[in-house]
């Protein structure tokens, strides 16, 4: 079984940064077969893609809208993958949840889903 748990969620200003993280805490071995990724749901809206890597980190995913702002990267050493945001716009506000699976990209099915961690962006 994989146990993911994210944290770093936070009330943040607009234009400011956040890292996010997520650990997986129950299947330390198996973390590197796996792709990772972020999703996040605001209130009233569907879940979105936001961005995904690979199980060897080699080819990341991003959605439009958080390219060039967001960076997902992953430790497999920690057992951790992290979503590094910059320049936070109110839009970006949602919670966020960490997900694992056999394969990364925008269409593909995540086995494995995170509780959410919150981010809030005023402006």
């Amino acid at each position: 079984q994989v146990q993911l748990v994210e944290s770093g969620g936070q009330l943040v200003q607009a234009g400011g940064s956040l890292r996010l993280s997520c650990a997986e805490v129950a299947s330390a071995r198996k973390f590197s077969l796996y792709a990772m990724g972020w999703f996040r749901q605001a209130p009233g809206k569907e879940r979105e893609f936001v961005a995904a890597i690979t199980w060897g980190g080699g080819r990341t995913y991003y959605e439009d809208s958080v390219k060039g702002r967001f960076t997902i990267s992953r430790d497999n050493g920690k057992n951790t993958v992290y979503l590094q945001m910059n320049s936070l716009k109110p839009e970006d506000t949602a919670v966020y949840y960490c997900v694992a699976g056999g394969v990364a990209g925008p269409k593909a099915d995540y086995d494995f889903w995170g509780q959410g961690t919150q981010v809030t962006v005023s402006s």
